[in-house]
């Protein structure tokens, strides 16, 4: 057996070489003339969260950036840090990579990259790591919560503001 190293470089082309036969066969099947792509359907699942970050990043010009969005996570984003050469050396660096994957906007950032997760302070890491664990394994932003003084129990949507704002 021939181990192969993969660098970001070449990614996909190792994905589309290790692609199931079925879905290599139906990429050859040509397509009718008049074929359309079916309307999108909403099925009424949330693929889309949105959050502000507990500090916030501040980009080369000194603008502050705390309000972002993150999708849903596939299994690629799941599998493509495995492969990618930085985590290889650092295993710490996948959840940079996983975010920077997952993260679609970042104030008026679209074009979220592992560079940027590596300059986000560590409480924002830490932040977007337990909202990406949230989103992708309860389905929900909300965590239990009890108040230390009455011990009442309520819900808070961690996507929002921090408590008490508005």
């Amino acid at each position: 057996m021939r181990r192969r190293t993969v660098t970001a470089g070449n990614l996909e082309e190792f994905l589309e070489a290790t692609a199931p036969a079925a879905e290599a066969a139906a990429a050859e099947e040509p397509q009718a003339p008049a074929a359309r792509p079916a309307p999108a359907r909403d099925h009424g699942l949330r693929t889309e969260f949105e959050f502000e970050l507990p500090r916030g990043y501040v980009d080369e010009a000194g603008t502050l950036h705390r309000h972002g969005s993150m999708r849903l996570a596939t299994a690629r984003d799941e599998l493509r840090p495995q492969i990618d050469l930085r985590v290889k050396e650092n295993p710490a660096y996948l959840s940079v990579v996983l975010l920077s994957q997952v993260i679609t906007r970042l104030g008026t950032i679209t074009d979220v990259h592992a560079g940027i997760v590596e300059r986000m302070y560590a409480t924002d890491v830490a932040f977007l790591q337990d909202f990406y664990r949230r989103v992708n394994s309860e389905g929900h932003t909300r965590a239990a919560v009890t108040c230390p003084h009455c011990e009442g129990a309520f819900e808070v949507d961690l996507s929002g503001g921090r408590l008490g704002e508005s």
